[in-house]
């Protein structure tokens, strides 16, 4: 018991999900209320910013009353007050920053991809173990309201044998031409990173292992459906990256189910959803609906008869026919409460569940997914060993 005190520097809170999700939901409350663990220890946490661009991270630590701000990541990575490096920059600056927090002694907690190859992930982890320290990287997904829920049907046995998911991701983001793209241009250049799949499949990856099980097998289809957008300044650039992928993903429970996923992702697709991702679980004994907040079922006792008449129009409201999940309790927004679970494994010196491996599969299901797409082929997916 007692209290401990945890220095984070923080880079790349000059992006939209390292600004808001991590440092404005997350860090900043932390600082401002600190976190009591069950056994009564307090964790106060005081983050440093640190990014390239001086201005920037200067008026943003300004804004929110931090005292230290850096642009040196070495010099930051040198102090020995400092605990934990966070890192949210670009895919391709991540795995050096964070072999270099490791290698100085810091446990990290990092966006994902992790790194932009397989060995290079998985480097990472063995970087890791010779280092000593924790890792953790952001599952926020796994955290959201509407797969709490989704989890919680499928620990309690509610589907049944489980038979398949399908997933629906993404929206249309504009070009940049006639309106502003909602999304920064390295997103659709591979050179910088960017691209659906590397982006996406990671997440996808983790979420169907949380939810369902691994992933033994992928087919999968990479397409540049865009191919000119105009970047911040108003210049017109090639997109070099897919801006949409389509996959087929070969499950298996840890009862040994064979289950069949489904998830298409476009940021060149219109939304006719509820949220802007779904994901639907049918099992044999009842049905489930997903997105980030909502959860609505279908049992097998309550599962209606649907007649196909092509000569008739439909008159059931399908909708109707599923009821809401309740929460039952009080859920945080979820990359707090990943940052909440982190800080705890620091403290008490014990693993965080969703590691450097964890994040390595998702880069493999993502490198394979493309590999797929390229030579237009099923690709079954090896265990990893780092």
């Amino acid at each position: 018991m007692g209290t401990k005190k945890l220095t984070i520097a923080m880079n790349g809170i000059t992006g939209r999900m390292g600004y808001r999700q991590h440092l404005v939901r997350s860090i900043l409350p932390l600082r401002e209320e600190g976190l009591e663990l069950p056994d009564g220890t307090r964790i106060e946490v005081e983050p440093i910013l640190v990014g390239r661009r001086p201005d920037a991270v200067a008026e943003i630590a300004e804004r929110h009353g931090v005292e230290r701000w850096e642009t040196d990541l070495d010099k930051v990575l040198a102090d020995d007050g400092v605990d934990i490096y966070f890192d949210a920059q670009l895919t391709n600056l991540r795995r050096a920053a964070l072999t270099k927090a490791m290698e100085a002694g810091k446990h990290i907690f990092t966006e994902k991809p992790t790194a932009e190859t397989l060995e290079e992930a998985v480097e990472l982890e063995r970087v890791r173990a010779r280092a000593g320290v924790n890792a953790g990287v952001v599952h926020d997904k796994l955290y959201l309201p509407g797969l709490v829920k989704l989890r919680r049907l499928v620990e309690e046995g509610f589907f049944g044998r489980i038979l398949s998911l399908r997933g629906e991701f993404g929206y249309w983001v504009f070009e940049g031409d006639h309106q502003p793209a909602q999304r920064p241009s390295w997103n659709y250049r591979k050179e910088d990173g960017g691209g659906m799949t590397i982006d996406m499949f990671c997440h996808w990856n983790y979420v169907m292992e949380g939810i369902i099980g691994r992933v033994e097998a992928v087919t999968a289809k990479a397409v540049t459906h865009i191919p000119t957008r105009w970047d911040e300044q108003g210049r017109a650039y090639d997109a070099t990256a897919d801006d949409a992928a389509y996959g087929i993903f070969e499950l298996r429970t840890p009862d040994g189910d064979p289950v069949i996923g489904q998830i298409n992702s476009s940021w060149a697709v219109r939304v006719f959803r509820d949220e802007l991702v779904e994901f639907q679980v049918d099992g044999t004994h009842g049905s489930a609906v997903a997105g980030l907040f909502n959860c609505r079922a279908q049992q097998r006792g309550h599962t209606p008869k649907p007649v196909w008449n092509p000569d008739l129009p439909t008159t059931e409201k399908f909708r109707d026919q599923w009821m809401d999940v309740p929460a039952n309790a009080e859920l945080p927004n979820g990359f707090r409460a990943q940052w909440e679970e982190f800080l705890a494994d620091v403290v008490n010196d014990r693993p965080h569940r969703f590691d450097l491996m964890s994040a390595a599969r998702g880069v493999q299901l993502a490198e394979l997914g493309l590999k797929s797409s390229a030579e237009g082929r099923r690709i079954a997916i090896e265990d990893l060993q780092a």
